[in-house]
């Protein structure tokens, strides 16, 4: 009886220290024609061990709160310690009383050059630059967390983005690619936290409310109810795009949820959604083909 005790004792005990995320991470290295090399294979473990065992909070998670996410890093050219790649990161969580797994987070980073040397220590400071293999990973690591707090409260991802923001200013130093304010259309790291932060677009963290707590998790309860709810949170889109058209962080978030949303509402209980279907296809015309599926 006192093992079973000591061993309930210490499960209690792991699962209160369980670590923020659960992200499987991959390294991809075909391109540089050299992909056996045993400091891709290293880089691959250092990385995981870095994103799953580092405390990224200071909150308790428990082993089942554990954020799902991936991380896929394609390295297109090695030169030594001087790496040239680019990081895929998605992320997702479930939906109340069900067995699915929402998508939230789906970022295609292309400007990821850093420096490695096989073996070196990994280590994050919030407040003093390391590296920007270390900087790129956190800031995209604050960007899971801050992205699935938003879904379980309103603004819940505030101290996340704060976080996620000082990456950006001590990295921004270093003058590595990505960091940099956008010109053009180029899609930075600082443009997407700038963006999320923005009052400008401040419908983007209501519809990530809305859409999952107020929606989704109420999905197993109404199906009609939640769908509508879905749409009622998206078409907040439409005052936001009438102020900045065809805006980055609509694209993100379009990127994530395109596939999810034209699936809802091509199955379960019909709902008259005409109206629906003609704001997304204003704005997210470059999902046009998924809206011309869905059925009302």
């Amino acid at each position: 009886m006192r093992k079973l005790l000591l061993i309930l004792s210490l499960i209690s005990i792991i699962n209160l220290n369980a670590q923020e995320l659960n992200c499987e991470l991959v390294i991809n290295a075909e391109q540089t024609g050299n992909e056996n090399l045993q400091i891709f294979k290293t880089l691959q473990r250092q990385l995981k061990e870095f994103v799953n065992n580092t405390k990224w909070t200071g909150k308790k998670f428990l082993q089942q709160e554990r954020i799902d996410c991936s991380m896929f890093i394609n390295i297109l050219e090695q030169d030594n310690d001087k790496f040239k790649a680019t990081i895929q990161v998605l992320s997702s969580r479930p939906v109340f009383n069900s067995s699915y797994n929402t998508p939230v987070y789906n970022f295609n980073d292309k400007d990821f050059d850093f420096q490695y040397l096989e073996y070196q220590n990994l280590n994050y400071s919030p407040t003093q630059y390391q590296s920007n293999l270390v900087s790129v990973i956190a800031f995209h690591v604050y960007m899971i967390l801050g992205l699935d707090a938003d879904t379980f409260s309103l603004n819940g991802g505030d101290k996340y983005y704060d976080q996620a923001r000082a990456i950006v200013g001590y990295s921004q130093l270093e003058s590595s690619k990505g960091w940099e304010p956008p010109k053009g259309g180029d899609q930075t790291r600082s443009q997407l936290i700038n963006n999320i932060m923005s009052k400008t677009y401040k419908e983007f963290r209501s519809v990530m409310y809305q859409y999952h707590r107020n929606a989704l998790d109420i999905m197993h309860e109404d199906q009609k109810k939640a769908k509508e709810r879905i749409a009622n949170s998206v078409d907040q889109f439409f005052t936001m795009n009438n102020r900045r058209p065809n805006s980055f962080i609509l694209r993100v978030f379009f990127d994530a949820k395109a596939e999810e949303i034209q699936e809802i509402f091509s199955n379960g209980p019909s709902v008259n959604i005409s109206q629906f279907v003609g704001n997304l296809n204003r704005i997210a015309p470059l999902h046009a083909s998924k809206w011309r599926t869905i059925k009302f």
